[in-house]
């Protein structure tokens, strides 16, 4: 188990201005992902060291993502103004958070130009939308060397979170200790006023700490 991505809906002006000034703030070029035929969605990727990335994520005006959860997510966070939307755990077995949460993992994908495939399981999107400090949890399948941190080799950083919640109930929602998967990665645990959730996050970049 492992902290794997964050997640940011994009903002009123789109998925280009949104990812323009993440990434430029950041001092990076940010890579396009691609659609998600299966939530109705597309993305942008800036790639992290340590194997982990920054996704800008949008819906798109497609049936998929009036039915699946990550598309209805990523709706209700840029509808309601766009910023982080959550974070991924990658995990080695998803059954025994099928089994606990008494529902299958879904499959997801996105397709390179080249005609690559990029492929994954995922469970936990509901939960996220009922809690959004809480994460979900993902299984990749297929060649390792498409995991989107590897599209460009990065020296930027993810050193902390500062998440609305409480270390307790991320620990029992993944079913082990919290300090796990973020064993990298510093957390700022800060008592919701509100809907819980990522309140910021903080990178270690070139040009120093840049908080988003």
């Amino acid at each position: 188990m492992r902290m794997d991505h964050v997640s940011y809906a994009c903002e009123k002006d789109g998925l280009a201005a949104t990812t323009e000034r993440i990434a430029g703030a950041l001092g990076v070029e940010a890579v396009r992902g691609g659609v998600h035929p299966r939530f109705g969605t597309r993305n942008m990727i800036i790639p992290l060291s340590g194997h982990k990335y920054l996704e800008v994520v949008e819906v798109l005006a497609h049936p998929a993502s009036d039915k699946a959860p990550f598309g209805q997510a990523v709706r209700a966070r840029s509808e309601a103004g766009g910023g982080w939307m959550g974070w991924c755990v990658e995990v080695d077995d998803l059954a025994p958070f099928e089994s606990r949460l008494g529902r299958s993992a879904v499959n997801g994908n996105r397709k390179f130009p080249d005609g690559r495939e990029l492929v994954w399981k995922q469970i936990g999107i509901l939960g996220l939308i009922a809690d959004p400090q809480v994460p979900y949890m993902l299984k990749w399948d297929g060649d390792d060397a498409l995991h989107p941190s590897n599209a460009y080799e990065s020296h930027v950083k993810m050193s902390s979170l500062t998440i609305a919640g409480s270390a307790e109930r991320v620990t029992e929602w993944l079913g082990e200790p919290v300090e796990k998967p973020l064993e990298d990665v510093a957390v700022n645990w800060m008592a919701p006023k509100g809907t819980p959730g990522i309140m910021s996050v903080t990178f270690e970049t070139s040009s120093g700490a840049v908080t988003i």
